[in-house]
């Protein structure tokens, strides 16, 4: 079942995230367990059986869209069609355009991972972007967005990296 996180669950979603994730794509323990307080901020999980999180997708609401900032699913649950069930829930639960960012096709991971968000229905818009720092000792990341149901205009774009560079970014 896929429902929002109570508290008591986020240090499961953040060994997950530490697991999926280098370093300078999420924020420190802290940093990120703040974001729960946010009301623009939410992190669906899909539960098993046993109440253990078997996939998570951290989400920021815009008026139009959403930006998944996070989206991992458990190494054991992998290649069973569980990020599938979980973004498509997660993308009709919010009733709205979904972005995310995603690292340059350049290695065979990132390939099969923008793959996978295209068999989702997400398209990859050719826009300079840069992730902001998201510690104090990390850098910039150079990455795409992808965008549900379509690529966007450049203002469009636009928009999206500016509400992302404001709200998302501000937070570090």
């Amino acid at each position: 079942m896929i429902k929002k996180i109570d508290t008591k669950d986020f240090d499961m979603i953040f060994d997950l995230m530490e697991k999926s994730f280098p370093p300078e794509e999420y924020r420190t323990y802290n940093g990120q367990k703040a974001l729960l307080d946010d009301p623009a901020y939410t992190i669906y999980a899909l539960y098993s059986d046993t109440e253990n999180i078997t996939a998570f997708i951290a989400v920021w609401e815009f008026d139009d869209f959403a930006f998944i900032e996070h989206f991992a699913v458990a190494p054991e649950h992998r290649n069973k069609g569980v990020g599938t069930y979980i973004m498509n829930g997660v993308i009709d639960m919010l009733g709205k355009m979904a972005c995310l960012e995603v690292e340059p096709p350049d290695t065979e991971i990132c390939k099969r991972r923008i793959a996978f968000y295209e068999r989702n229905n997400f398209y990859l818009n050719d826009y300079p972007y840069i992730q902001p720092r998201l510690r104090e000792d990390m850098e910039t990341v150079p990455l795409y967005i992808m965008t549900s149901g379509g690529r966007v205009d450049e203002c469009t774009f636009d928009r999206i990296r500016e509400a992302l560079y404001t709200k998302v970014d501000k937070c570090v």
